[in-house]
């Protein structure tokens, strides 16, 4: 059984492709290698030798065509991620290469079995909320003017009351921003030319992923790198919002084991499903534990800063996934001290908050609410 997987030399992809040899799986990737997330395009250390590695674009034909031959099963993880406003490159990685894998299989009648879609939390945008008067919510995104009052939570769009974060089930979406919205037009490309054209394909939406071979090189997203390679340095990891916006949050071993499961199980076609955590933290929370694992008392820097695209709370409702066998079953702290100890030992292991904070500031994605106010573009 041969299986492909798009973006097999990063995060999530790698840790899938070691699981799926463990398994007996003859293993190609596709993946582009490029930067930030990869440096020289050279192939990581980490990348199992087992795995035939083809260095290539999801948005090219000829390499889409080559990576497709002679494969049964595809996991589809590659991904353009982030909230920097470079809007057409998440459309175009995320959506057209999504597209153009179900055209070659299409056009070429090849016979794959099954593709996994690598879809994301993030299609919830703020995610379901409960008014005492008014019953379940789904609201509108915050408004520039309302973070830049700091008016951090959402309240009732009928009465304006406070509400109350729920945990979210895959029956609605609600995305926000560009990368919300592109993950979610890759979800329809794929259900819906799965469905047309008789190929089996299941969405899994995965909440705030966790564990070594996260990039120390992206300028957005990761809370435990970020946090990790400050507390190493002694320096104070950069809270925004104030830390109580809630979370979920998942080992990417127990994502890689549900990845194993949808495709192996028959039932899952056409289905989508969310992979979230066991535990439930407030930034401010994970910050302290952080902190208790690490063995470091470093106090969290709260500018009142906000990045423009953040949701406030969101967590995953997981129990269709749990009907079919599967659950979170490692805790946070465990992956945070995974995480810390790999992320000592590794050569490139630095700081790079200082940077990604210019070039989010200057793209208007990060936005200060004292002294001067930077307007997003």
């Amino acid at each position: 059984m041969k299986v492909l997987v798009t973006g097999g030399a990063g995060f999530i992809g790698s840790h899938t492709v070691d699981l799926l040899l463990q398994h007996g799986y003859e293993v190609r990737i596709l993946d582009s290698l490029a930067a930030p997330v990869h440096k020289d395009r050279a192939r990581p250390a980490y990348l199992s030798p087992e795995a035939e590695l083809i260095v290539g674009d999801v948005r090219n034909r000829a390499d889409m065509e080559k990576t497709l031959r002679g494969v049964n099963r595809v996991y589809h993880l590659a991904a353009h991620q982030g909230y920097l406003p470079d809007f057409s490159s998440f459309a175009s990685v995320n959506d057209l290469g999504t597209a153009l894998l179900y055209e070659v299989i299409v056009a070429g009648r090849l016979p794959v079995e099954k593709v996994v879609i690598g879809g994301t939390q993030a299609v919830y945008g703020e995610g379901k909320y409960r008014c005492a008067a008014h019953g379940v919510q789904f609201p509108a995104p915050r408004t520039l003017e309302q973070l830049r009052r700091q008016q951090w939570e959402l309240s009732c769009p009928e009465c304006g009351a406070a509400m109350t974060c729920i945990a979210t089930d895959e029956s609605r979406t609600n995305p926000h921003n560009q990368y919300a919205v592109s993950k979610y037009a890759q979800e329809l490309y794929a259900l819906t030319l799965g469905r047309r054209f008789g190929i089996p394909t299941v969405v899994l939406r995965y909440s705030i992923t966790q564990g070594a071979r996260q990039s120390f090189r992206n300028a957005y997203s990761g809370i435990l790198r970020i946090f990790t390679l400050r507390m190493l340095k002694g320096l104070p990891p950069v809270i925004y919002e104030g830390g109580n916006q809630l979370r979920d949050y998942v080992s990417v071993a127990d994502v890689a084991e549900a990845n194993r499961l949808v495709m192996e199980e028959p039932s899952t076609e056409y289905e989508t499903y969310n992979v979230g955590g066991r535990e439930v933290l407030t930034v401010s929370e994970y910050c302290q534990l952080m902190s208790d694992v690490v063995g470091r008392k470093v106090s969290p820097s709260v500018p009142g800063d906000f990045r423009y695209g953040d949701v406030r709370h969101v967590m995953s409702d997981i129990s269709k996934l749990r009907a079919l066998g599967w659950s979170p079953k490692r805790p946070i702290a465990g992956v945070i001290r995974e995480y810390v100890d790999w992320a000592a030992g590794q050569p490139d292991a630095f700081d790079h908050y200082p940077e990604a904070e210019t070039e989010m500031k200057m793209s208007g994605t990060l936005v200060s609410t004292g002294g001067r106010q930077w307007r997003a573009k």
